[in-house]
């Protein structure tokens, strides 16, 4: 049934916020302004690098806990669940349920300082440290509608699974979103997914910029540059290979963009290497693209390997040929949210009633997962300002964050009654 159905979007949530307990949830919100903060404070000292997010899971499986979440747990691949069961439904239930989360990881290394520090700025306080904002803000977002919904008692129509996921960033690849579509206790029950990342209140991600990503290494036998002078280089096929595949042709609509982030090889400059390494980006708003982009890449390093293993001669040959492997380290799927889609009703409901506007955007979050499997969903900020994400200089600012958690506050009230209809 979509969310526009009667009674309208707008006279659900209309609805919703006249309740007393999305009051007092609310009333949390506006005296706890520094309860969340000091709980962005604590995470941000937390490092948390693809694949190393093991201590901001323990310290997020403690908050849950405290917070007052049911069945509070760190599953296989780190994420880590809490739940707000509905007293209308029994705890066997294997009724509906919404997911809100937040990844934890984030794009620095183990070893880099972290020093979260607070100023006063155009009488906001300002957190400045890296992943302060991608994606302290989303967590303790996240936090403070758990902990919100808790104070306020409310009495919920559905169940609410909250989750701090891992492997959002980089060579994440989502697989902490991944891990969590394939468990069986969930299959073909989460009837809406809203993903917080970042800061702000004015847009929502609802198409999904699909990626794939790989590594190609090419081998050979190596040798010294002078007495083994013939035998294949394979850092002069990666450049061959590379070179066709950044000529072929990018399409403006869909925009498409093909990227070489990395390329290394070799020992020495009087050395033939035995290996070279490099790997590519490809992003698209169409499948096709990206399906298109895989062929050239296959097609250009097999031909470029072919060219200079052809061009060995045969004294050479005995010391060995080029090979080659491509491997991919990441995978992306592209998909767009429908318009008539009952999150993205809701989400309209939601900024009339507020007095907010958010314009669509495209993106590459935890949401691309759920929307390619047909669930709604969207990613929204979690109120606030930020800046240098993805930088040592990162910066988070409190300015208007109570206006963006209760947008996000009022969306999942409102997905939790759409569910509860399901």
């Amino acid at each position: 049934m979509p969310l526009s159905s009667v009674p309208s979007a707008y006279s659900r949530v209309t609805t919703l916020a006249a309740k007393r307990a999305i009051h007092a949830a609310f009333a949390w919100l506006h005296a706890n302004a520094k309860t969340i903060l000091d709980w962005q404070m604590e995470l941000c000292a937390i490092p948390a690098p693809p694949f190393g997010e093991q201590a901001r899971s323990q310290w997020m499986e403690a908050r849950f806990r405290e917070i007052g979440l049911d069945g509070v747990t760190i599953d296989e691949v780190g994420n880590v669940l809490g739940l707000l069961p509905s007293p209308h439904l029994s705890p066997e239930s294997t009724g509906h349920v919404v997911v809100l989360s937040a990844h934890l990881d984030t794009v620095f290394p183990a070893e880099t300082p972290l020093q979260p520090q607070v100023r006063l700025v155009d009488g906001s306080e300002r957190i400045e440290a890296p992943g302060s904002c991608d994606n302290g803000a989303g967590v303790v977002g996240m936090m403070a509608i758990a902990q919100a919904l808790v104070k306020s008692k409310a009495e919920l129509p559905a169940a609410l699974l909250f989750v701090g996921n891992v492997g959002e960033e980089g060579e994440g690849d989502l697989r902490g979103v991944r891990h969590l579509y394939q468990q069986p206790a969930l299959a073909g029950r989460i009837a809406a997914h809203i993903v917080l990342d970042g800061a702000g209140s004015d847009a929502a991600v609802t198409q999904a910029l699909g990626s794939k990503r790989y590594q190609i290494t090419i081998s050979g036998p190596g040798g010294h540059s002078f007495t083994d002078s013939g035998t294949p280089n394979p850092i002069t096929a990666m450049g061959s290979a590379l070179a066709a595949l950044a000529a072929t042709p990018l399409p403006d609509d869909p925009r498409t963009t093909l990227n070489v982030g990395t390329i290394h090889g070799g020992t020495s400059v009087n050395s033939i290497p035995e290996s070279a390494v490099a790997t590519v980006d490809f992003r698209s708003t169409s499948a096709d693209e990206l399906v298109r982009l895989e062929v050239a890449l296959h097609r250009a390093v097999e031909d470029a390997v072919e060219h200079w293993n052809r061009r060995t001669a045969p004294a050479n040959r005995l010391r060995g040929l080029l090979s080659y492997k491509i491997d991919m380290i990441g995978n992306r799927p592209a998909a767009m949210l429908p318009d008539q889609s009952p999150i993205l009703e809701g989400l309209r409901a939601v900024d009339r009633h507020l007095g907010l506007s958010s314009g669509a955007r495209l993106g590459s979050t935890d949401a691309n997962i759920p929307i390619s499997l047909g669930v709604p969903s969207l990613s929204l900020g979690a109120g606030g300002d930020g800046g240098g994400a993805h930088t040592v200089a990162e910066w988070y600012s409190t300015k208007d964050r109570e206006t963006g958690l209760r947008r996000i506050l009022l969306l999942t009230a409102a997905m939790l009654e759409w569910a509860a209809e399901q």
